[in-house]
């Protein structure tokens, strides 16, 4: 394995050779992808939010998410969610992210998952890089536009809540912050106390503005946040009262499952891509599938930048991201293109070896 910076032939560079050629095969770990993206969190979020408008005009690919299950893990899934984007970094590739739940106990994360970069001209991959970190970064990219988005024309959310204490909490919350939010207080709930404690404890370490509950009652939790994160493992609907929701709050419900249909059927939805989002039993999903008919969305994420849809201020607003995969080309391939021209690409020497067709 070589460290070396290829320019001229870096996938989606502006100057092309006449003839297609194979691009060198590269493996980018997780603290390089960590390096590249700590700290970067506007400009990580104007790459989601130009992805988000590339989809919306048409100029991406993403067909439906395949799932993995399995007989004797329930609980456990893989997810493989290929993709093309579009525009002038035009990538093709997919994501492989597996969920095993079970991990906690154990103390390791939940998630893990690579991403695999493909060349638009050739088709070969081009990269493969550790991408739970780049999942995490485009989800918190994604909740952080959308809690800018959708809580204009209200009051400004200051008190933050969370339902679900784990990494991609942590992750939005960075997101949030490194976007320019700050918050009077932060609510914190998880069916478990110990990453209750421990999402606390991280909180105070990290110099949060604000003071830091933790409640034992999810309802309570909601009824003092007014911009919401639902970021758990729920596999099924758990919150199903609307009044908990009367005072109006902007809803990130980045885990999809947490809410019932009677909760979506009193406030404003908006999603990421409709045809997503209403698949695989989430609540956007099973609401569909009791009313009949998808007249509870008010559009999408890109409706709503675009301006072609207006968020009423008088209903709480729930954001539903499906998550796309396009969001991970779009980071992943900034994430590459940063590696790359720091000279510090780390390419595996002829890993594609039968390169002529007759030998």
């Amino acid at each position: 394995m070589t460290s070396v910076h290829h320019p001229a032939t870096a996938p989606g560079a502006t100057a092309r050779p006449c003839a297609p050629t194979v691009p060198p095969f590269a493996v980018i770990p997780g603290v390089q992808v960590k390096q590249v993206l700590e700290g970067r969190e506007k400009t990580v979020t104007e790459v989601v939010e130009k992805t988000y408008r590339l989809h919306g005009a048409g100029r991406s690919v993403n067909p439906p998410s395949s799932f993995l299950r399995f007989t004797d893990r329930p609980t456990a899934r893989i997810i493989a969610l290929p993709a093309s984007l579009g525009g002038e970094n035009h990538v093709d590739g997919l994501k492989w992210i597996s969920s095993f739940p079970a991990n906690v106990a154990s103390d390791i994360p939940r998630a893990s998952a690579v991403l695999v970069l493909n060349d638009h001209d050739t088709g070969y991959p081009f990269a493969c890089m550790e991408s739970s970190i780049i999942s995490a970064a485009r989800t918190a990219a994604s909740a952080a536009s959308a809690a800018n988005r959708l809580s204009r024309g209200r009051p400004r959310p200051t008190r933050l809540g969370f339902v679900g204490a784990g990494l991609i909490a942590r992750y939005i919350h960075t997101y949030l912050e490194g976007t320019g939010w700050s918050f009077d207080a932060i609510g914190v709930h998880d069916v478990s106390a110990d990453s209750a404690a421990g999402f606390r404890t991280y909180l105070e370490q990290s110099g949060a503005v604000g003071r830091v509950t933790v409640h034992h009652d999810a309802g309570e939790l909601v009824r003092n946040s007014d911009l919401i994160v639902f970021a758990t493992v729920a596999d099924r609907p758990h919150i199903d009262d609307p009044s908990w929701f009367h005072h109006n709050p902007v809803l990130l419900h980045v885990s999809l499952r947490d809410l019932a249909p009677r909760v979506l059927l009193s406030a404003t939805n908006v999603v990421d891509d409709i045809d997503h989002c209403l698949r695989a039993d989430t609540s956007p999903h099973l609401t569909e599938r009791l009313t009949g008919g998808r007249d509870f969305l008010l559009g999408t994420l890109d409706d709503v930048m675009a301006g072609r849809v207006t968020v009423p201020a008088d209903r709480p607003v729930i954001f539903s991201p499906f998550g796309l995969g396009v969001l991970d080309l779009a980071v992943g391939k900034f994430v590459y293109d940063e590696v790359a021209g720091s000279g510090e690409l780390h390419v595996i020497d002829d890993f594609f070896h039968e390169l002529r067709r007759h030998g």
